[in-house]
């Protein structure tokens, strides 16, 4: 992109997500369009688009296509999705996209393959001696490490693919974990989760021992080649559905410097949404999402501003102060509006 040309954005499983599609639309102004996309029609980000489309479900092999023919109709100069399961499927057609003149803002395949896999995310922070809860993808693993004493209840039994605390359990004895790890597995048959599922269906469940301490989020923000530029720590007073609900921004040496060694590790592009514990002094990693997460409104709040960052990026203009915390220790509430989706209904009908 040439500097100052209008850009064309396309959000894709834009959800609930309606403060992504205004951030971004601050950013692009008068000069371009933002675009939501959802595989429903009752998307609340719809109504702060310029434009909104119902696409096929991700895993229908008419999505991609379906993709394409939008962005070359609409003249997407690039396309950002922000729902896990998306990004893989993406981030394999990248090439695609960049032939009809789409830049997709993902990480490569094996990146988005690492976040989304908690097996994966495992293995890679022992690969790179990054201090980790201990997780086992075999239950007799576990009944092993629990009868040597080396593992201790309280547990968590959670989908390995999984998001947004589905089937999220806590087990405290036996009799519990036993229960629990089939509950699991059914309620994963039961959502979207089983899409994800399907590529190991015999090693779908992780048992992980449960962190202890103080928890944080962490947006650590990597340039569009995959160099580590930025971070911001929040720290969480409170959660609802897997997604922070109320934080602060916060100056954490321990965690910086654990956010600042992970972004050059992981090699990821833009955002990554990491999930941290700090136990005496040690910190632990939880998860990470290889996008913009629920808890990014706080980093923005806080004066952070990636959307601007990466439009800059994409026309080839160098970031000055986007990605600078201004504003400490602002403790920000997540709040409940209602939208009357109904003038969206209607035209989606002609879509």
């Amino acid at each position: 992109m040439n500097g100052g040309k209008g850009v064309n954005l396309f959000i894709t499983s834009a959800g609930r997500r309606g403060y992504i599609v205004k951030y971004f639309k601050e950013v692009i102004g008068n000069e371009g369009k933002v675009y939501a996309g959802n595989s429903s029609s009752l998307s609340p980000a719809f109504s702060c688009a310029d434009g909104q489309i119902v696409t096929p479900l991700i895993y229908d092999d008419a999505y991609i296509p379906f993709l394409l023919d939008f962005c070359k109709t609409k003249q997407i100069d690039f396309l950002i999705s922000l729902f896990d399961i998306d990004l893989f499927v993406l981030a394999q057609n990248k090439e695609k996209f960049r032939e009809i003149g789409t830049e997709v803002i993902v990480s490569e395949p094996q990146v988005v393959d690492r976040c989304n896999d908690k097996w994966k995310t495992y293995l890679f922070c022992k690969e790179n001696g990054i201090s980790t809860a201990e997780t086992y993808l075999n239950p007799e693993d576990a009944y092993s490490s629990l009868q040597k004493n080396t593992l201790h209840f309280p547990l968590m039994v959670k989908p390995r693919w999984g998001m947004g605390s589905i089937a999220v359990c806590e087990a405290e004895n036996h009799r519990e974990l036993e229960v629990l790890y089939e509950k699991c597995k059914r309620d994963i048959q039961r959502s979207y989760l089983k899409y994800e599922a399907a590529f190991d269906l015999d090693h779908c469940v992780i048992i992980q021992q449960k962190l202890a301490g103080a928890e944080f989020g962490v947006d650590i923000i990597n340039d569009l080649a995959g160099n580590y530029c930025s971070h911001v720590v929040r720290k969480k007073y409170a959660m609802r559905s897997g997604e922070t609900d109320c934080a602060a921004v916060v100056r954490e040496k321990a965690v910086s410097e654990f956010a600042e060694r992970l972004g050059k590790c992981s090699k990821h592009i833009g955002n990554m949404d990491v999930d941290v514990f700090v136990d005496q002094g040690e910190v632990y990693l939880l998860e990470m999402n290889a996008r913009f997460g629920g808890g990014y409104p706080f980093s923005h709040l806080a004066g952070v501003n990636l959307p601007k960052a990466i439009v800059k990026w994409l026309r080839g203009e160098i970031i000055t102060d986007e990605l600078t915390v201004k504003r400490y220790n602002r403790i920000i509430q997540k709040d409940i509006c209602f939208l009357d989706l109904t003038e969206y209904q209607a035209d989606l009908e002609t879509c």
